[in-house]
């Protein structure tokens, strides 16, 4: 399994032919140079998306359209979007788990928020969400946009991930140090990959604080495309 890091919380996940994209973001991207997409986009089979905002969902339906996959993710989002804008659609809720062709993907709880604008204001579109997905034997946790939860503990103890997807840039969801804290309490992760950060001078810059924290966890601060093999 290749994890490849494509900027801010965008993501490829790439196993046995299989290329799911996660919250895919490129336009505006400032850590994504444009010669840079078509690489980003090579042999997609799936998006997942975890919730509407700009430097998540963006480019959602476009690249729906462009490479003509299913958009996986919360319920109420997909519905309006199969109907509204005519894309093939995978939705289900939280609790509930989807076969992508051997990669199962559950849905777990975020605390965060999910809206996006149009042209007659700001819109709800379902709730946040985070996955667990089972490939090649591991449990890879995204967290998407998320603050610590209590409901990380049942989480962390159900699914067992070994693998930890963290978003971790402070201001919008949790930071470095909250990071750390979620994953030495609730979870027993071999490997971190912290996101979400280093996009803006709002964000955190580095892992360093992630690192010091769990050193007995090989944390990872990804490189744009450059494939993390685990």
């Amino acid at each position: 399994m290749n994890i490849v890091w494509l900027g801010h919380a965008s993501f490829r996940l790439e196993s046995d032919g299989k290329v799911l994209l996660i919250d895919p973001w490129l336009t505006g991207n400032p850590m994504l140079k444009e010669d840079q997409h078509e690489a980003a986009l090579a042999g997609t089979t799936h998006i997942l998306l975890t919730h509407a905002h700009f430097d998540h969902a963006a480019d959602i339906v476009t690249l729906a359209k462009k490479l003509d996959v299913p958009v996986v993710g919360q319920f109420d989002l997909m519905n309006f979007w199969g109907e509204s804008e005519g894309i093939e659609t995978l939705g289900f809720n939280k609790g509930g788990t989807v076969d992508l062709d051997g990669i199962k993907v559950s849905m777990v709880a975020a605390s965060h928020s999910s809206t996006f604008g149009g042209s007659d204001g700001l819109k709800v579109a379902g709730s946040e969400v985070g996955f667990m997905i089972e490939v090649e034997g591991k449990t890879v946790y995204v967290s998407g946009d998320t603050d610590i939860m209590a409901d990380m503990e049942w989480m962390g103890d159900f699914y067992k991930p070994e693998i930890g997807i963290l978003s971790a840039g402070g201001h919008f969801t949790m930071g470095m140090k909250g990071a750390a804290y979620a994953a030495k309490r609730y979870f027993n992760f071999k490997t971190v990959i912290p996101c979400h950060y280093k996009t803006f001078p709002l964000l955190e810059q580095n892992a360093d604080e992630l690192t010091t924290a769990l050193p007995d966890v090989d944390v990872i601060e990804p490189e744009v495309l450059a494939p993390i093999t685990l």
